[in-house]
């Protein structure tokens, strides 16, 4: 079963059947403390720290200043809403406060918010008779705003402090939804402070964080619901269902997963209850952002309600798991304990996970069961989604059982169960190795579902709850991907675009307003007129420059492989590549496309991973260089006249802030192992090439005649609407934009490329007028032009089977 993360204690809970530990009725609401409190503790001071440093050294800050200035402007109208908000931030909101928890008879939170605001009250005076208040010069203000008067303006705002601190206590006692409600008008109190003119936004801001430290200090020396749940609550929910536990343990194992209690009956049945207290059905930010990257379609995990919904979708599940002859704990029942938690009663199943078995004691026909089960599993339309070695107990007679269908799915299409059998094989992997799981899996389960597995054996496609179970991930992977579809005799699978509709969509919004707000850099009517007067044989000679370059980009991929690549197949798949990777955030298209064109050329994707990294560094070694070179030739020749570097001990304070921090990261065992060794293998394969004149000719040639011929783009376009173009000058303009912009990891550097080539032009003196509308046309010409025959030349690479 899943394993328990809090903390109780070792004596197990004995008592009457049917009699509830509490008391008649008792609620067993229990009290316990979370380090998450320390956390938010330390945290929140540290941020209050930071505003009062803020507010008693340095000088008003004019975007602070301005947004006081706009809240001021909130019409009149609205004054008695906030002034009744401001009044539940002093001590009539406290006495309203402690009246509704006594009326709701919570006497221990009337005590403690009551407590919390009036040490909210006195902190927050405390603090302000040290600081001292903060003045405003009247020209920073807008006319009309409302003003504190002589006194300045007070830190940190009281109103918040008690309001924040209140909610901090509150919190814990009430469900999200109000939960969510109560921080809004926490916030809405700090407003308005800043609105009736007492406080500055920095004073109402650390007011806020105030009260939470005063909250979260409430919870460490007190205690507060929420943190566990009692074995007296898990006793009286099982007898208000009529099962008469006679003991109630708690299993303390692994500390990140939900608690657990052993019960025993009055007749003897041995029973695990699972506590469920939190969705676990929620998939993280990071792992969509990664699935949006992933070269297929994923599916996502369905919402639940409530925990106690979760609770009663996995005993369906289970049930329907049972129906379809894989063996899983049979469930009895889905109840409800007194503080709200959801509780899973199953029967008793004694055995060990396979993770604590032994390598010797994984036979192969446990693992011939166990792959029976998982097709078992599909053939009833399951999706498991979790099937980690740590879910699968092995009984004493060495039969397996599936664990754990919290994340499970009824009714799943066959691409979701296709994902399930490739998360069982990266498992297995990580117990047996890659040939011994391949062996037994192709031995019972039909090539046809192995070969749907072998899509979703990348990491892109795998949460990391997966992943991390095998070392050297993306190699395990990679071998085990090629290892499967040898000796099942399928084809590796054809490349497919990771770009999705919401990609398009967000690429079409950011563009869009890419185009719009930087003619607002120069003159609008000036631009458009500017676009009307220009020279379309330039205009044809820009298109053609951006289709060249794409020539010279696959030779320098030829040149960044040890084993012969077939040229004009290679550079028609950097012709697709202007579709998949300038349309993907941080180009994950283009790796992609090329590691796909590789392995189908029985290049090993170790090899393949190489390659393409070595193409990139050495084009960023080839930019870089020419910055710099560049740069240093235009300062020299006076030709920089718009440029001034900012001096003085605030940017040296800063600059060495910045490098003892990476120096510090780069330390680290995650810097040297991110960082420090990819860089110095990247490093010795660069020099490894120097020694190999054909090769390196083809890889530094390919790349500056790739940077060459895109910067003629810009070239052309500029003398499109200028006769006079200094050459030499645009185009280390362009190479600085095209190399530096394209660290910001958004589709093609949009955005962060334009501005750099903006600035650069202007820099070089060119009006703001003529640099916009010629970096803005060069980008459309050369860069994005290029990806409507890239899209063409995708499909027909996929149709030959290139890809």
């Amino acid at each position: 079963m899943r394993t328990g993360t809090d903390r109780l204690g070792d004596e197990p809970l004995t008592g009457k059947p049917g009699t509830p530990a509490n008391g008649p009725g008792g609620a067993a609401m229990s009290l316990g403390r979370h380090p998450r409190d320390l956390v938010v503790l330390l945290v929140a001071l540290g941020v209050f720290v930071l505003c009062a440093l803020v507010a008693f050294h340095a000088t008003l800050n004019p975007v602070e200043t301005a947004i006081f200035g706009q809240l001021g402007r909130i019409p009149e109208v609205s004054a008695p809403v906030w002034r009744v908000l401001d009044w539940l931030g002093g001590w009539v909101g406290i006495a309203l406060v402690a009246a509704l928890a006594l009326y709701l008879k919570r006497v221990r939170l009337a005590l403690q918010c009551a407590a919390a605001g009036v040490l909210a009250w006195g902190l927050a005076g405390l603090s302000g008779g040290l600081i001292g208040h903060r003045s405003v010069p009247p020209a920073l203000l807008v006319p009309g705003v409302r003003l504190p008067g002589d006194g300045g303006f007070a830190f940190p705002a009281v109103a918040a402090a008690v309001a924040a601190a209140m909610v901090a206590v509150t919190a814990p006692y009430l469900r999200t939804r109000y939960r969510r409600i109560a921080w809004a008008v926490a916030a809405l109190v700090a407003v308005s402070s800043v609105y009736l003119g007492r406080s500055l936004p920095v004073d109402a801001f650390g007011g806020v964080f105030l009260g939470w430290a005063i909250g979260a200090g409430f919870h460490l020396a007190f205690g507060a619901p929420g943190r566990r749940t009692s074995a007296a609550a898990v006793q009286q929910a099982l007898c208000s269902a009529g099962l008469a536990p006679v003991t109630v343990e708690p299993v303390r194992t692994h500390r990140l997963g939900p608690l657990e209690f052993a019960v025993t009956t009055a007749e003897g049945t041995q029973l695990r209850v699972e506590v469920v207290r939190r969705l676990h059905r929620r998939a993280g930010p990071w792992y969509r952002i990664r699935r949006l990257l992933a070269s297929l379609d994923v599916e996502d995990e369905p919402r639940l309600s409530s925990t106690y919904h979760e609770a009663e979708h996995e005993a369906l599940v289970t049930l329907l798991a049972e129906r379809g002859g894989v063996p899983t704990p049979p469930v009895l029942l889905a109840c409800q304990a007194p503080d709200g938690s959801a509780l899973l009663v199953r029967h008793q199943v004694e055995g060990r996970r396979l993770t604590e078995l032994r390598r010797d004691e994984i036979t192969d026909s446990l693992l011939g069961a166990l792959w029976e089960h998982v097709g078992r599993l599909g053939e009833a339309g399951i999706a498991h989604h979790d099937l980690r070695a740590k879910n699968i107990l092995v009984d004493a007679h060495g039969a397996p059982w599936l664990l754990n269908l919290t994340l499970a799915k009824a009714g799943a299409a066959a691409s979701r169960t296709a994902q399930d059998v490739a998360e069982a094989l990266v498992s297995v992997t990580s117990l047996v190795g890659v040939e011994r799981t391949v062996t037994t899996a192709a031995a019972k389960l039909p090539s046809e579902k192995l070969e749907a597995a072998l899509s979703y054996l990348q990491p892109l496609a795998l949460p990391r709850r997966i992943r991390k179970q095998v070392a050297n991930e993306r190699y395990t992977l990679t071998d085990l991907r090629e290892t499967l579809a040898e000796h099942i005799g399928r084809p590796l699978p054809t490349f497919r675009s990771p770009l999705r509709p919401a990609t398009v969509i967000g690429l079409f919004l950011s563009g869009a307003a890419i185009y719009t707000l930087l003619p607002q850099l120069a003159n609008l009517s000036s631009i458009r007129e500017s676009l009307t007067r220009a020279e379309p044989v330039w205009l044809g000679i820009s298109v053609l420059t951006g289709l060249v370059a794409i020539l010279f980009a696959g030779i320098s991929v030829v040149g960044s492989s040890h084993a012969p690549l077939p040229f004009w197949r290679t550079t028609a798949v950097q012709l697709a590549a202007a579709f998949t990777g300038r349309t993907t955030p941080g180009g994950v298209g283009f790796f992609g496309i090329n590691l796909a064109f590789m392995e189908r050329l029985s290049i090993r994707r170790s090899q393949a991973v190489s390659v393409s990294v070595l193409n990139v560094a050495a084009t960023g070694v080839v930019g870089g260089i020419w910055s710099v070179v560049g740069a240093f030739g235009l300062g020299t020749a006076g030709m920089l006249t718009g440029i001034s570097i900012p001096h003085g001990l605030p940017v040296l304070v800063g600059a060495g802030v910045v490098v003892v921090a990476a120096g510090a990261v780069l330390a680290s065992p995650y810097g040297r192992r991110k960082v420090v060794r990819p860089a110095v293998r990247i490093m010795r394969n660069l020099a490894a090439t120097l020694r190999q004149p054909v090769r390196a000719a083809q890889l530094f040639g390919g790349a500056a005649a790739y940077l060459a011929v895109s910067g003629l783009g810009l070239v052309a376009s500029l003398a499109a609407f200028d006769p006079h173009v200094p050459v030499f000058a645009v185009l280390t303009v362009f190479v600085i934009g095209q190399t530096f912009g394209h660290i910001i990891p958004s589709p093609g550097g949009l955005g962060a490329v334009e501005s750099l080539m903006v600035g650069g032009l202007v820099a070089l003196g060119i009006s703001p007028t003529t640099s916009v509308a010629a970096v803005l046309t060069s980008r459309l010409l050369t860069y994005w032009l290029p990806v409507l025959p890239g899209i063409a030349t995708f499909r027909y690479l996929q149709h030959r089977a290139i890809i």
